[in-house]
């Protein structure tokens, strides 16, 4: 995520700034991805601390207006959760963006998320034909926490949610097309065994023995669905960590260059190695203060080749390359 300069004065702006340090009010602008110090803001902005524009007064933004359900407001905590929601969708959305994925210029189906509260059961989160429905109870750091335990998880966050579950729904858009299919299951397997089988048989019997030299996670080695959403998942971590620690003025022996853009880059291998240096020194650091690795998985060979197959298909898809 780039670091934006202020429009209104000196010094830089955060991605989730609704303010500047001085206190004027700025609201983001994803088209031109700059932050403007002018209405009109997003009708969430008051409720949920949206910090987008609108196209016109009382609207919502471009992000918000994707948004069909709502949460309960009279669940506990329903509000702030869906807050942070949104946060992480807004910018999931805007890493996309970068790629042309669901800006103006991309022709194709935007997705529709249903944003739910959790009451008595919880809520299972997933993609159905555009439909990305969240749980935004993931929001809360102890029930994230405790799931993550349950599922022997290394990394559980909203923004990684958002990632995997909006993976599936750009699978899907590229389903559509003629040329996508074939070359997808020469890579990830058959999509069409059977879905509800598959993860019956992983929550059941776990993943296999193997799952390391083939998969990024166990759960990926589910279905090739799982694979898909988990490896399309890991390509934006990984990018993203990338555009991040550039825009924060951090530098590394393996970065081609100080304007180096990592969205630009087509050769998959050369983002990996930039990506994987980075997090790398950064998991040291945080284990200085006691924290859990940024990134903690490995790159086996395999899943190096299906990241450079979603690689290619996201940077090229939107526009129908």
């Amino acid at each position: 995520m780039l670091v934006f300069p202020n429009p209104v004065g000196s010094g830089s702006l955060w991605f989730d700034n609704l303010t500047t340090a001085e206190g004027m009010p700025v609201a983001y602008d994803p088209q031109a991805r700059a932050f403007l110090p002018m209405r009109p803001f997003c009708a969430n902005r008051e409720i949920i601390g949206c910090n987008w524009i609108a196209p016109k007064e009382g609207a919502f933004c471009r992000s918000c207006a994707m948004t069909a359900l709502a949460p309960d407001p009279n669940i506990f905590n329903a509000m702030p959760n869906w807050a942070e929601t949104e946060a992480a969708k807004r910018w999931v959305l805007d890493n996309l963006g970068r790629w042309h994925w669901f800006r103006p210029e991309d022709p194709g189906t935007r997705p529709v998320f249903h944003m739910l509260a959790e009451g008595l059961t919880p809520v299972a989160m997933g993609h159905a034909n555009g439909v990305v429905t969240i749980s935004v109870a993931e929001a809360d750091p102890v029930v994230r926490a405790t799931r993550r335990q349950a599922l022997q998880e290394p990394y559980r966050t909203m923004v990684g949610h958002m990632r995997h579950e909006i993976s599936h729904m750009l699978w899907w858009r590229l389903s559509l097309r003629n040329d996508f299919l074939e070359s997808f299951r020469e890579v990830f397997g058959d999509e069409r065994a059977d879905y509800p089988a598959a993860l019956q048989n992983h929550y059941h019997n776990g993943p296999p023995a193997y799952w390391k030299e083939y998969y990024l996670t166990s759960y990926a080695s589910a279905h090739p669905h799982e694979d898909w959403a988990e490896t399309a998942a890991h390509l934006l971590h990984l990018t993203d960590i990338t555009d991040s620690a550039i825009a924060s003025g951090l530098s590394s022996p393996e970065l081609p260059g100080a304007r180096w853009d990592a969205y630009s880059e087509p050769d998959t291998a050369r983002l990996i190695n930039v990506a994987a240096s980075l997090a790398i020194r950064v998991n040291h650091v945080n284990r200085s203060m006691g924290l859990s690795d940024l990134y903690p998985f490995v790159l086996s060979q395999t899943a190096q080749r299906k990241l450079a197959f979603v690689h290619d298909w996201l940077r090229r898809g939107a526009q129908g390359r």
